[in-house]
């Protein structure tokens, strides 16, 4: 636990610095939100029976925006970190995000700009399948990491909803553990390895793709105090199997209860085929990676 408290207070000093810069810095727009999210369970003498649980997930989000004439440069971090405690046992990882989004707009229209958009994605801690090995972990800092960037275009045609289309995207998958890259984790090709197991070459931690990329961006108030926010991220490799799209798709519904209490529903739904996932019979293959989290939270917005 005292790894969210410590990315909280993290998070605390960074809202207050950029509150100060806020009033300081000329054609720069700064705004975001800092979140800790509870969820509880306790039973005394339950006759169905249950487990006391306590979880926390803390949250950051903020936009740093430049504007001045045509140009624009627009930029984006989301971090979630979050354990549970279920009965005596030992905290379980429940969340965990580092996401920024980088991009330069140039406008050429009222609808339509030029971009450049670089992007980041990992964690901050390991990650473990507790149902098999809570010991030996299966992610961790930078394994995985995605770097991408491309230049593109950007069409706009209302506040609220956006598409940026990279047709040169470079994407780079970082493992940065030798012994999930030798296993092939999260796409990797895997180590070379002779007929009793034994590893002949080790597998390189990084790969570089090249395609197109597509995100959409959807940001709307659906009813008084209830906001829903959506990306979707497509990108077509182009040298590998161009036709089999890797999806993100983020979704979070919100709902402002007052100025600190909300009420939050996210979903995250992944696939690529080159990542290889284990089902409950042993089957290995691609599929199909859903996530899905409801928090009550205590937010503050700057």
């Amino acid at each position: 636990m005292k790894k969210i408290y410590t990315v909280v207070l993290l998070l605390l000093t960074m809202n207050f610095a950029l509150q100060a810069q806020n009033d300081t810095i000329k054609n720069w727009k700064i705004k975001g939100k800092v979140s800790l999210n509870v969820n509880q369970n306790y039973f005394s003498n339950w006759a169905a029976g249950g487990e006391n649980n306590f979880g926390l997930i803390g949250k950051y989000t903020m936009h740093a925006d430049y504007s001045k004439g045509k140009n624009s440069w627009v930029n984006w971090i989301d971090l979630a970190l979050g354990y549970s405690v279920i009965g005596k046992s030992d905290p379980v990882k429940t969340d965990d995000k580092m996401e920024f989004i980088s991009t330069y707009k140039r406008e050429l229209t009222k609808y339509w700009s030029l971009t450049a958009l670089g992007s980041f994605k990992s964690q901050f801690a390991n990650g473990y399948d507790y149902a098999v090995d809570s010991t030996t972990p299966i992610s961790r800092f930078l394994a995985p990491g995605y770097v991408d960037f491309g230049p593109g275009l950007l069409y706009q045609p209302v506040k609220w909803f956006s598409v940026n289309i990279s047709p040169a995207n470079l994407h780079w998958v970082i493992v940065n553990d030798q012994r999930l890259a030798d296993d092939g984790a999260f796409g990797l090709n895997p180590a070379a390895r002779d007929v009793n197991g034994n590893i002949i070459a080790h597998a390189k931690k990084s790969r570089m793709d090249f395609g197109a990329r597509m995100i959409l961006v959807l940001k709307y108030d659906i009813a008084k105090n209830v906001n829903l926010a959506t990306k979707l991220e497509l990108f077509s490799n182009y040298l590998h199997k161009p036709q089999n799209l890797v999806v993100d798709w983020q979704t979070d519904i919100g709902l402002k209860v007052n100025d600190w209490l909300n009420v939050t529903f996210s979903t995250t739904v992944l696939y690529d085929d080159r990542i290889m996932i284990t089902d409950k019979n042993g089957n290995i293959g691609p599929r199909t990676q859903f996530k899905q989290l409801l928090m009550v939270g205590f937010g503050y917005s700057f």
